[in-house]
């Protein structure tokens, strides 16, 4: 059986730089988001069933996913988030599982932001890692990357796990409130656990 750990951590958390970190010391990363993004484009598997699902209203001009329109819409209605989840899901399960199955690293890394909250991807790692940073620092390094609001990076905060529930639930932990350099070193301790989590 592969080697697979699971990555999580809060919107802003640096997941991403992470995965970075890992992926050059010869991991393979299996990104949860990215797969969704690419669903998402014009042309993508999931825009037919998205587009019925919602309305052209949420189809930009180019026939990709109108980000901004869905988000606003998901996270003010429940119902609408609970859909989405729907009809993206399945389809990010099955292309990650295969994804992971290509995977020829010492361990895949499998990036999904809502690792806990949705359950069914825990079962198929060997090992947890959060990333965690202060909230605040969350919210500062959303707002610079996205052009959010504040209560925009709050609201995506809200539908995660806080901190300390991600915290308990956590094998691992890579702290991201400091220096890339302190990250790194963190990653190297961690890749060398990684790359000898035995095979069942």
């Amino acid at each position: 059986m592969k080697r697979i750990v699971g990555l999580t951590g809060g919107i802003g958390s640096g997941k991403s730089t992470v995965a970075e970190e890992l992926a050059a010391r010869g991991a393979t990363i299996v990104d949860a988001d990215e797969i969704a993004r690419g669903l998402t484009l014009a042309g993508g598997e999931a825009m037919p069933q998205v587009s019925a699902a919602f309305g052209p209203s949420f189809v930009a001009a180019d026939g990709s996913l109108d980000r901004a329109a869905m988000r606003k819409q998901a996270f003010s209605d429940p119902a609408a988030l609970a859909r989405l989840e729907a009809i993206l899901h399945p389809m990010i399960r099955a292309r990650s599982d295969a994804a992971v199955e290509r995977a020829n690293g010492p361990y895949a890394v499998l990036v999904v932001p809502l690792l806990f909250e949705k359950g069914s991807y825990q079962g198929r790692v060997a090992r947890t890692l959060v990333v965690d940073c202060p909230e605040s620092l969350q919210v500062e390094r959303v707002m610079a990357r996205s052009g959010l609001a504040a209560e925009e990076v709050r609201a995506v905060m809200a539908t995660q796990w806080p901190r300390w529930r991600r915290l308990q639930m956590a094998d691992d932990v890579a702290w991201n409130g400091g220096d890339r350099a302190a990250l790194a070193n963190q990653c190297e301790r961690l890749h060398r656990a990684y790359a000898t989590i035995p095979r069942e």
